[in-house]
């Protein structure tokens, strides 16, 4: 399945998740701690704090909070420019407090942490980058530059200076590093949401596709009675109307649409009907069905089945399940698209286990991106000519994803190789030098014939499309 179907959500459309009413209620939580700490030092410890200007840094942040509030709904959610401005003045505000209190004097200060920690969840990297340099801009400035802490008596409360100097390092490499850190793990989980809701698409759309085959199949089913009743009198009219013409003209055109209908019927419902029989189906005929739209792209597809060493030779008869024939008809695309002339589908089986191995005479997948196989959103494998011979395809990033994911939800364990480094105990021929993608599943999860697996045919089932 292309990748270029799903609408996924980008960096800027992310901000539109953050609602204003929240930023306001956390800047309110700031507002309450920040006049809590100031009355604190003030009439607690007695310290002398130059009250206009630190209710003047607070009075800022309340008129900010009242402004947003009165001015927009509730519902208000952020644009990436928007929350990047909420970010920016609750940080120039902190630092303006913090400069009034004592600069890195006080402990306090690595509050500064807090916006940047915020950006890099929610916000792009160039916004995250604009708010990180301006903490540690502000940070040095604060060093230099800020009112003394004085008690009652007016002595100087002030730390020497190697602490001031330890304190800034500190809060430096703890924006560096929280900043990186936060928004590294915000990227892997917007990366791994974008791609399991295109998952679920996926899944949901092949779903629906099953469905409808099997109503069209079930409806050819059901109408081949009537229509051979039909076809059945047509011709018996056609026997008895020797002698008139023009009545034996229309019996010739029942009989002649009758059969169209049959056809008709006939070529919408391959899919099979959905009852509980055809819900499964031999495990050759569930490849065959996974890799049936990638036949005819001028790369020749080799099927072999046989048994395992201690496997009988009769064929497992396994689950339809779409995630199965999805995750395989995948894998099977990406193996075609970066073949040289071929690809071999090998499936395998014992008592214990069923096993699927797709391989190419493709390049392979580059030895260093072998273990991250399968991760969202991965960069190409193949080289300028390859772009040049597929340049519509992406390969190797959501489709891979997508059916590592579907297939694993089967029950399926997936290992990726080279034919030049095969997996142990795995010897195929010379010409098999590409990829090479081995799925296996435990035998009871997808055989139809065991376990919980073993549902008897009953009635057809309604499907609502």
């Amino acid at each position: 399945m292309s990748e270029t179907q799903f609408g996924l959500m980008h960096g800027q459309e992310r901000s539109h998740w953050i609602r204003l009413r929240t930023l306001i209620l956390l800047r309110w939580v700031a507002i309450a701690g920040q006049i809590i700490a100031i009355l604190v030092a003030q009439y607690m410890y007695n310290l002398q704090l130059v009250l206009p200007l630190c209710f003047l840094a607070v009075g800022i942040a309340v008129t900010g909070n009242l402004v947003a509030t009165l001015m927009f709904p509730e519902n208000k959610r952020l644009s990436e420019f928007e929350n990047f401005l909420m970010v920016l003045f609750d940080l120039m505000q902190l630092a303006f407090l913090l400069s009034l209190t004592g600069g890195l004097h006080n402990p306090f200060a690595l509050l500064v942490l807090a916006p940047v920690t915020i950006s890099a969840a929610m916000m792009g990297l160039r916004s995250t980058l604009i708010i990180g340099g301006t903490a540690i801009m502000l940070v040095t400035l604060m060093a230099e530059f800020h009112i003394p802490l004085r008690t009652e008596q007016g002595f100087l409360l002030r730390v020497p200076d190697v602490f001031v100097f330890g304190n800034w390092t500190a809060i430096v490499i703890a924006i560096l590093f929280i900043g990186f850190y936060s928004f590294r793990i915000s990227t892997e989980i917007r990366s791994m949401s974008d791609a399991l809701s295109a998952t679920q698409l996926a899944l949901s759309r092949e779903q629906k596709l099953t469905d409808l085959g099997g109503v069209v199949a079930a409806a050819a089913h059901e109408l081949g009675t009537p229509l051979a009743t039909i076809k059945l009198a047509s011709a018996e009219l056609l026997d008895e109307l020797d002698d008139r013409p023009d009545l034996r003209e229309d019996a010739a055109l029942i009989r002649e649409q009758a059969d169209r209908c049959r056809d008709i019927l006939r070529s919408m419902g391959r899919a099979g009907k959905d009852d509980l029989h055809l819900r499964q189906a031999p495990l050759s005929t569930v490849i065959h069905e996974a890799a049936e739209p990638h036949m005819d792209r001028g790369t020749t597809v080799v099927f072999h089945e046989a048994p395992l060493e201690d496997g009988s030779l009769q064929q497992p008869t396994i689950l339809r399940k779409p995630e199965i024939i999805h995750g395989l008809r995948n894998l099977v695309q990406n193996a075609v698209d970066f073949a040289g002339s071929t690809v071999w589908i090998d499936a395998a089986w014992d008592d214990e286990k069923i096993e699927v191995r797709i391989s190419d005479d493709g390049r392979g997948f580059p030895s260093q991106m072998l273990g991250r196989i399968g991760d969202p959103f991965m960069k190409r494998r193949r080289s300028g000519s390859d772009r040049r011979k597929r340049p519509g395809y992406e390969g190797m990033g959501l489709g891979l994803f997508i059916a590592k994911t579907l297939l694993e939800r089967s029950g399926a364990n997936l290992r990726f190789t080279n034919g030049s480094a095969p997996l142990p105990g795995l010897i195929l021929p010379k010409e098999r030098r590409g990829a090479i993608v081995e799925v296996s599943w435990p035998r009871d999860k997808v055989d139809a014939l065991k376990g919980e697996n073993a549902v008897p045919t009953g009635k057809n089932r309604r499907i609502e499309i």
